[in-house]
């Protein structure tokens, strides 16, 4: 079985925009259903953790990446169920 991933790529957001962007997708989304946020902000890794442990929503995996000139912080979140 293969689980969507809905994806949300914020470049230039900062602080608290990440969050509050991904607070949004995730109310759009079912139980159970996966987000990966990628963003510019090297804060966001931190303040996504952050946000998954205030609402209960599960924190799958985070992880760094280059993509041409842009250095991406990856966050996957299982919205709750």
């Amino acid at each position: 079985m293969t689980t969507d991933v809905t994806e949300l790529s914020l470049p230039d957001l900062v602080c608290p925009m990440p969050v509050l962007k991904a607070k949004k997708a995730l109310a759009g989304l079912a139980p159970g259903a996966l987000l990966r946020v990628r963003s510019t902000d090297r804060h966001s890794l931190a303040d996504l953790r952050d946000f998954c442990t205030q609402t209960g929503h599960a924190l799958v995996e985070q992880s760094e990446s280059d993509e041409g000139d842009r250095h991406w912080f990856v966050t996957l979140i299982r919205r709750k169920d």
